[in-house]
């Protein structure tokens, strides 16, 4: 199976991000199996470091095998209970952290992002995210949370997107 990483940078050997934005599933090398996702997630970060650095900085999509191995893989299906609370814990407590080695579900993007602050801030109820969130179009992503996970990625190749 294809995987996907949109960055800035062609990247052979798969690390695991420890950034405190955006983790959904806690510290991991997060890919998609949506090339159109990871291009636009590859503009988006060229697009902040251009500006950053009055540079031009390329849009760079990473494609991998995934070759399945043994693994401890945590499925979401869809928007659940189960999927929110772990996005919530994963962005609200920096300490959090799970035993799957490959968590796979969705992407809590902007709209997405929205409502699971507003239940991070207590504004929301759980139950009520969930019966929202289940009228968005969320895009998958699969996190590779283990060193051990990474060994199942084969760097197949790098492309620039054209913008």
């Amino acid at each position: 199976m294809l995987v996907y990483h949109g960055t800035t940078l062609e990247i052979k050997e798969p690390k695991i991000i420890t950034s405190e934005i955006g983790r959904d599933f806690d510290f991991a090398f997060y890919t998609t199996d949506i090339r159109e996702q990871a291009e636009r997630w590859a503009i988006r970060r060229a697009k902040i470091q251009s500006r950053k650095t009055n540079k031009h900085i390329p849009s760079v999509v990473n494609v991998y095998e995934w070759v399945r191995a043994d693994a401890d893989i945590k499925e979401f299906d869809g928007a659940s209970m189960e999927w929110l609370d772990m996005v919530v814990s994963c962005r609200s407590d920096l300490n959090f952290r799970h035993d799957h080695d490959i968590v796979i579900g969705k992407i809590a993007n902007d709209n997405v992002g929205e409502t699971v602050s507003y239940v991070v801030q207590g504004i929301m109820r759980k139950e009520d995210a969930v019966e929202r969130l289940k009228f968005e179009k969320i895009n998958n992503q699969i996190a590779f949370c283990s060193e051990r996970s990474l060994q199942q990625l084969r760097f197949i190749k790098s492309y620039i997107v054209e913008v």
